[in-house]
């Protein structure tokens, strides 16, 4: 559904997409994660024909966005970071507007705007201006905008950012709704925890490369599958924990910052007990025990050496 080969985008000298080449099935959900700057919008703009590419070519929805871009457009819905409404009008209007944008009209452009209204959960504030509406309404509608012609691939850019915790949720399951129905979706966020929610597939960018690609635990497991447990431990009591762990087995040298003890171990399930008995017997905290398993924030942390919000 989406083919991307060398794609390369300059500003000058500035590279902003570095020769990054990947490709996205009909009916996936695919997450193009990394930090602000490091290049989705970037890729998003030039595959629904907003910029042209320096090099490389890309073919969306058997359309060539070089060669064919009214045939790209009319085949994908965009959902921008910026909100794309007009505030001055109410939510009804709103979709009416871009309905009519994307070639709908009369009964069939009030039948698909009160379908995303319902969709979207906004049917009770259709008449309700824009101006009024809080950030997850906002997010809402503007997702609704985006989906008005049925479109073949949604393109979602960083669509959750700046709302609450239940506004996010309430978008995140409409978007699986949507991929479950058949909808192709190239998803970009730098929060982790949506692309471990909703992707199964995902490609890492960070300053304009393409740094990891592929199944999303298939990548995780490239980092082994050891475990990291951390407790609370005083500097004094460092060497008595080396001397201890020596029988334990683990996955290199025992490392102590800011008070805090961390231990990489192939076998959590036994090694951890033996920790809770050892602090427990030395009237040492337990409240700060964690184990920490490893995510795509490990993956990106490894391939990287950042962390991803930075």
């Amino acid at each position: 559904m989406i083919e991307i080969k060398g794609l390369v985008k300059k500003y000058g000298s500035t590279v902003a997409v570095d020769n990054i080449s990947f490709s996205v099935e009909r009916g996936e959900l695919f997450g193009l994660l990394g930090p602000n700057g490091a290049g989705k919008t970037t890729t998003i703009s030039v595959l629904s024909t907003l910029l042209p590419a320096t090099e490389g070519a890309a073919v969306v929805a058997g359309c060539d966005v070089a060669k064919d871009a009214d045939g790209v457009r009319r085949r994908i819905g965009v959902v921008p970071q910026e909100i794309a409404l007009y505030e001055d009008l109410g939510a009804r209007d709103n979709l009416n507007f871009w309905g009519r944008l994307y070639g709908l009209s009369g009964k069939d452009l009030q039948r698909r705007t009160e379908e995303m209204l319902e969709a979207v959960e906004l049917g009770e504030h259709a008449r309700q201006k824009v101006s009024s509406f809080s950030g997850g309404m906002k997010r809402r509608l503007n997702l609704a905008a985006g989906l008005m012609h049925g479109p073949e691939v949604l393109f979602l850019d960083e669509p959750t950012v700046g709302i609450d915790a239940q506004a996010r949720g309430k978008i995140l399951a409409l978007i699986r709704r949507l991929n479950e129905d058949g909808l192709t979706v190239l998803y970009t966020t730098h929060y982790l925890e949506e692309a471990e929610q909703l992707c199964d597939r995902i490609g890492v960018i960070d300053r304009g490369k393409m740094v990891a690609l592929g199944d999303k635990d298939d990548l995780i497991r490239q980092i082994g599958d050891e475990d990291t447990i951390s407790f609370l431990l005083p500097p004094e009591r460092l060497d008595e924990l080396l001397t201890l762990s020596t029988k334990w087995d683990l996955v290199g040298d025992v490392e102590h910052r800011r008070g805090c003890a961390r231990l990489r171990v192939r076998d959590t399930a036994r090694v951890l007990p033996e920790i809770q008995m050892w602090l427990a017997g030395q009237q040492l905290p337990l409240d700060h025990l964690e184990v920490h398993r490893p995510n795509l924030e490990t993956l990106y942390l490894n391939l990287t050496g950042r962390a991803l919000r930075e």
